[in-house]
């Protein structure tokens, strides 16, 4: 099997299971409703975020278009780079795997960027519909990401002697997540830990490269 395919793969792997829960989670569940998966520390809690990964955002509607039209094309880029990679046949295997989960949770948050908000309608108070006969709840690059995985492992207060936030409930993990977004972290962190070397590797052939045309020159 081609390292092509095997990224394909993953690729269309992510891609499934993150539409198919967030389609499960937006036709089953309105906005803030929870469902309790283990005790109290792995919880599906329904929320949408205008922006990007684990609920961060960009304020406003052409803050929003901003962000869609930037995800477009940053994930042009890193398909050609990942395309260009899976030729290569000295580059590890792993590293092209993370490449493909960055490409397909990206995908993934776009999806829901530009065709969430034609396809269904709000789900303020109310479980949403798929193909409502009144329209979407917004239009084409301004749908809202679907997140539902909530992990909140510890919870307590803040030691009254901090300044601003003494007393105030302290929960560890509360930003609220999709796989998408998951494969986008497991990418990025696995490519920190596992393939600084290759990075490393990659600037030494460039400085030698450089310094071989350099000697030619002279």
């Amino acid at each position: 099997m081609s390292r092509t395919i095997k990224s394909l793969i993953i690729i269309f792997s992510i891609l499934i299971i993150d539409q198919v829960l967030k389609f499960w989670i937006k036709t089953n569940l309105s906005i803030g409703d929870e469902i309790v998966v283990f005790k109290d520390w792995f919880i599906l809690h329904f929320v949408e975020n205008n922006g990007m990964a684990f609920g961060f955002e960009f304020a406003g509607e052409y803050g929003k278009m901003f962000l869609s039209v930037f995800r477009i094309v940053a994930v042009i880029a890193i398909g050609w780079y990942l395309f260009k990679l899976a030729k290569q046949k000295d580059v590890p295997f792993g590293f092209i795997a993370c490449i493909a989960l960055i490409f397909a949770g990206a995908i993934g948050n776009i999806i829901d960027s530009l065709f969430y908000g034609i396809i269904f309608n709000h789900s303020y108070g109310q479980v949403a519909s798929l193909f409502p006969e009144e329209g979407g709840y917004s239009s084409f690059l301004h749908g809202r990401v679907v997140d539902m995985f909530y992990f909140p492992l510890i919870e307590g207060r803040y030691p009254e002697w901090l300044p601003k936030v003494g007393g105030n409930p302290f929960i560890f993990f509360r930003p609220v997540f999709n796989i998408a977004d998951s494969a986008i972290t497991v990418g990025i962190f696995s490519i920190l830990i596992f393939y600084r070397k290759y990075f490393n590797k990659l600037d030494e052939q460039k400085k030698q490269n450089e310094s071989t045309e350099a000697n030619q020159a002279e």
